[in-house]
């Protein structure tokens, strides 16, 4: 077979339309090319699979990007594919209507394994997750220039993603925070000052659903970050809103959105374990509770652990709900599953002594697609319910 790129062959059959291939399923090339290379892929009849990215580093051996073989990965296929991404969101989902901040490149879930980008007004967030994305960064860079011109762009990669994909990349230099607005609330996103890309987007729908419960409400948003929740909830008029959290960094983010809208939100630094329970033993109850915890590991072996934590978390978490109240918890945790997830809950609500009724069951928002075949994409678990006694 000639080809311009190096060939990478397969020790076994190959059957899948999941873009990820795993170093034992691969040969080792004679030569051996540079980690986020693009490559020919063929199986062990030689027959053509897929054009990827190549990494003898990192567990994931090939990211599979383009399987039509007349098609080059080039400038232009990066081009094409974050415009039909851009697409998406502008035209088929109008969120331009809804906010200026929202998910542009969601990795495998837009055909772009290791990639994901997010726009804050007119700040981009570039992060990365893979050698291939970020080897051929300029050409990603060119391609949203393109569709969002003069926008400021911020780039990163987590150190254990750098660590695992054989890259070293310090990150840009820390922006400006941008203020964006959805649904009429505003927040500022600090990519530099707070955790991950620097604002939650895939709650937005969340959030907005959720608000509409809150008028009239006394409100707790536990794991509170940037106060999302709890912003949203005074906004649409609830009485009184405790936020807690146990870093200070996000929680000075929060009180500025708090008095970017004009509200008023008790936000307290603390643990929430020691917290609740002091609640319940003082009788405190709440009409609407929100539990939103950060992700709780990125390790298969640590998947029991997690399920304990999120059991323990919820099970007095639930201890401060009112009987008729609400009750939002949610798991941005991609390896417990939702069928994990809930058998948590109906777990947390025996030991809660408390009888749950499960409204409704969403994840993130539609700027945040997985593919059918890939279902690691789908990350984030969100559970309404009312406590009924």
């Amino acid at each position: 077979m000639n080809s311009p790129l190096p060939i990478v062959r397969l020790k076994n059959a190959w059957r899948s339309s999941h873009p990820w291939i795993f170093q034992k399923l691969v040969e080792k090339p004679v030569q051996r090319p540079k980690p986020g290379s693009i490559v020919d892929v063929v199986g062990v009849d030689g027959e053509w699979i897929g054009r990827g990215f190549y990494n003898g580093h990192s567990r994931i051996a090939v990211r599979i990007l383009e399987t039509d073989r007349d098609v080059p990965v080039d400038a232009a296929w990066f081009a094409r594919k974050i415009g039909e991404a851009v697409a998406l969101r502008r035209e088929t989902l109008k969120l331009d209507a809804v906010s200026d901040a929202w998910r542009v490149v969601h990795s495998e879930g837009d055909g772009m394994s290791g990639l994901v980008v997010d726009r804050y007004g007119d700040l981009l967030v570039v992060e990365f997750f893979s050698a291939g994305m970020f080897r051929h960064r300029e050409w990603i860079y060119d391609a949203l220039k393109r569709e969002f011109p003069g926008a400021r762009f911020y780039s990163f990669a987590d150190e254990h993603v750098q660590k695992q994909e054989s890259f070293d990349f310090r990150g840009t230099e820390a922006p400006a925070p941008a203020v964006i607005a959805e649904y009429g609330v505003k927040f500022r996103a600090d990519p530099a000052g707070a955790h991950k890309t620097g604002f939650f987007a895939d709650q937005r729908d969340n959030r907005e659903w959720l608000s509409h419960q809150a008028a009239g409400k006394r409100v707790l948003d536990l794991c509170c970050n940037t106060g999302g929740f709890g912003v949203y909830a005074a906004a649409r008029g609830a009485t009184e809103v405790v936020g807690i959290d146990i870093d200070q960094d996000v929680l000075d983010i929060a009180r500025g959105n708090a008095k970017l809208n004009d509200v008023r939100i008790k936000f307290v630094q603390a643990d929430i374990f020691p917290w609740l329970r002091d609640a319940a033993n003082n009788g405190e109850a709440f009409d609407l509770v929100i539990l939103d915890p950060a992700k709780m590991t990125r390790d298969r072996e640590q998947v029991i652990p997690a399920l304990k934590k999120y059991l323990d978390m919820n099970k007095l978490a639930l201890g401060v709900v009112k009987p008729g109240g609400l009750f939002a918890t949610f798991s941005c945790t991609g390896l417990v599953s939702e069928e994990q997830f809930l058998d948590m809950l109906r777990r947390a609500a025996f030991y809660a002594n408390r009888t749950i009724q499960v409204l409704k069951v969403a994840g993130a928002g539609a700027d945040h697609p997985f593919l059918a075949s890939v279902p690691e994409s789908r990350y984030l678990k969100a559970v309404f319910c009312r406590v009924v006694d």
